[in-house]
């Protein structure tokens, strides 16, 4: 269960709804492709899980910068278990790349309409990340992945909705320049729970991430 106090993953996001732009709404994907190519940025959890003919892989969909997170993490999880310290450059390394990926998924499911800005800079979405102990915790680094399995499966899930209510929004801002505020809260919703998720799989903190919708 989380421990009391604030999550040390935060999505903090400006809403925009109305007055969207219609023509880089329309062709999304297509200007997304440089950040889909360098972070991911599909349009559900599902592009971070990746599925293949012969099962699950963690870490596919996410990008070249985000194979470099994934290597990082695996070199973590040892020096983790051998010494319960976090090497700090890699602990950053992977910490830029989730940065990046959240301001791309954003821009990619239509909750801004500003190009994200390759690697950090200004953004109206942002993601905070409190710097984790100095001493690790062991046992739930050790059983990650295993005990991530739950938030995987429910995500997985949800990502169907997602990519669902994303094309309602795609379709309803071409109509009428608003993306439904119903959709927009569960979008941003989803954004922050899976960048909890990913966040908590790639190391960077050690508190269990809430079931929630919750930004």
């Amino acid at each position: 269960m989380p421990e009391e106090g604030p999550y040390p993953v935060t999505v903090q996001l400006l809403p925009a709804t109305e007055g969207r732009n219609r023509l880089t709404t329309a062709f999304r994907v297509l200007l997304a492709i440089p950040h889909i190519l360098l972070v991911g940025g599909h349009l559900a959890f599902a592009g971070m899980i990746g599925w293949k003919n012969d099962g699950m892989s963690v870490g596919s969909g996410t990008g070249l910068l985000g194979a470099v997170a994934a290597i990082a993490a695996v070199i973590s999880w040892f020096f983790i278990m051998l010494t319960g310290m976090h090497p700090d450059g890699l602990w950053r390394l992977t910490a830029y790349y989730l940065r990046w990926r959240v301001r791309a998924v954003a821009y990619l499911t239509l909750l801004r309409d500003e190009y994200p800005p390759f690697g950090d800079g200004e953004y109206p979405v942002e993601l905070v990340l409190a710097e984790p102990p100095e001493s690790r915790d062991r046992l739930t680094v050790f059983f990650r992945l295993l005990i991530t399995v739950p938030h995987l499966i429910a995500l997985c899930f949800l990502a169907v909705a997602w990519v669902f209510t994303t094309f309602i929004a795609w379709v309803a801002i071409l109509f009428t320049g608003r993306f439904p505020e119903a959709l927009y809260g569960f979008a941003i919703g989803m954004l922050a729970w899976s960048t909890r998720v990913e966040a908590y799989l790639l190391l960077l903190h050690d508190e269990y991430p809430p079931f929630s919708l919750r930004v």
